[in-house]
């Protein structure tokens, strides 16, 4: 398993931690289609988030949000169209966020949170 890989890993746990902390109740994690995946989905009584996860060692290559573009912003709507047909009874009644976590870091346990509630 790629270093990469499991500071990523790493980084979706401490974001589903957090998550959960803030009162959010996580509904799944790594949900895939065909159109790609979601890193978490988590709600609340009346919310229903679709949480992009980065995590990175340093902000060397640039801030994690900047991998964010216009074009995987559009993915995560899609993707989280997909989610909420396929688990309607979830969705129902709770309005749709697309929400972002950057984690910079080498240590994901003690890494810089970021979250960017309805970043997109």
């Amino acid at each position: 398993m790629a270093a990469k890989d499991d500071l990523g890993r790493a980084g979706e746990e401490r974001a589903a931690r957090h998550l959960t902390a803030l009162g959010f109740r996580v509904l799944d994690r790594n949900w895939r289609c065909p159109q790609g995946e979601i890193d978490i989905v988590a709600a609340t009584a009346d919310t229903l988030a679709v949480v992009e996860v980065k995590t990175r060692a340093s902000e060397a290559f640039g801030h994690p949000f900047e991998a964010i573009d216009r074009r995987k912003a559009a993915r995560l709507w899609r993707l989280a169209m997909a989610w909420i047909a396929a688990h309607p009874d979830d969705a129902r009644g709770r309005s749709l966020r697309i929400d972002a976590i950057a984690l910079i870091g080498p240590d994901p346990r003690t890494a810089q949170l970021e979250h960017l509630e309805d970043a997109l």
